[in-house]
């Protein structure tokens, strides 16, 4: 690997010879590939850190790719790309459109070089491009709620020291546009009926079928477009609440919510969860349950392309 080579693959596995980017818990197939440290402490800070907003910086390719890089069909041998849409398909786009069209050149969605791919506006759908299974954005996005997307810098792998200021010049604007998104939609307190806050209370936005939860504050964020919604609030012992608010362009809303304990035979139960989160199969409760597949199944075909 020499400076200013813009082609291969170094840099991408750790030193026991695993691509950190195929190492994560998936949500449509089991991924059977050792955990390693570094993904591990990932997944550690991202359970105990409600994030937002996420944006995961690679280079071969100038696109903006968003959720879902898998799709159903992983499990089967043979599949073709094809796009596999997320519940917040809307905001994923908007993101991704967002960063795209503040940068000089991604919006034209011009091709590498010959052979390569075009995208359409400069953002793609990364199961459109080609799938992966055990990806990163993939994974907070189904398990923990944080909206991440994928930004592709640059067409040359490994670009020279020297092209690194116009590097930071061409991708400012785009990131700091992108990261005020994190205070577009919807954010606020679960609290109970002494304002005392509620700590992992379980949120989801109807018909949006990826839940959130609450910090140790009771804060929630979510990340929206302007409509009108309806968000489901769940928390161990509390009876569950359904409130409807408006999101508008200029502002975020605020909303906060009061649970209070509910009531099983006339006398309150908070001492054990009388409530599930009816939108997470069982597999996306605990990063250490994935999806089991049907026996015998295996897949190793994980697409080709530059994208790390």
């Amino acid at each position: 690997l020499r400076e200013g080579q813009c082609d291969g693959g170094q840099g991408r596995y750790n030193a026991r010879g695993f691509d950190l980017n195929r190492n994560f818990p998936d949500y449509f197939k089991q991924n059977n590939k050792r955990g390693q440290p570094e993904t591990d402490a990932v997944k550690e800070w991202t359970s105990k850190i409600q994030f937002v907003l996420s944006g995961g910086l690679h280079g071969g390719a100038l696109v903006a790719s968003y959720p879902f890089d898998n799709t159903p069909n992983s499990m089967f041998q043979s599949f073709s790309s094809a796009p596999s849409l997320t519940p917040d398909e809307d905001v994923f786009r908007h993101l991704a459109l967002t960063y795209s069209q503040n940068h000089p050149t991604m919006h034209k969605g011009r091709a590498c070089k010959s052979g390569s791919p075009a995208f359409t506006d400069g953002v793609t759908n990364g199961a459109a491009w080609y799938p992966l299974t055990g990806g990163m954005q993939d994974f907070n996005y189904v398990w923990y709620g944080c909206m991440e997307i994928t930004l592709e810098l640059s067409c040359c792998k490994y670009p020279p020291a020297s092209a690194l200021p116009k590097y930071w010049e061409d991708n400012r604007l785009p990131l700091v546009k992108f990261l005020a998104e994190a205070h577009r939609g919807v954010h606020g307190f679960v609290l109970d009926e002494n304002n005392n806050p509620i700590e992992k209370a379980s949120l989801k936005i109807k018909s949006r079928d990826v839940g959130f939860q609450t910090t140790k504050y009771g804060e929630f964020w979510r990340i929206l477009l302007p409509g009108v919604y309806k968000l489901e609030v769940y928390a161990d012992g509390y009876t569950p609440k359904d409130v409807d608010f408006m999101v508008i362009e200029e502002h975020p809303t605020l909303l906060n919510v009061t649970l209070y304990p509910a009531k099983v035979g006339g006398r309150n139960r908070d001492d054990k969860t009388l409530y599930q989160k009816p939108w997470h199969p069982p597999w996306l409760v605990s990063i250490h349950k994935p999806p089991q597949l049907a026996p015998g199944i295996e897949h190793n075909a994980e697409g080709a392309g530059e994208r790390e």
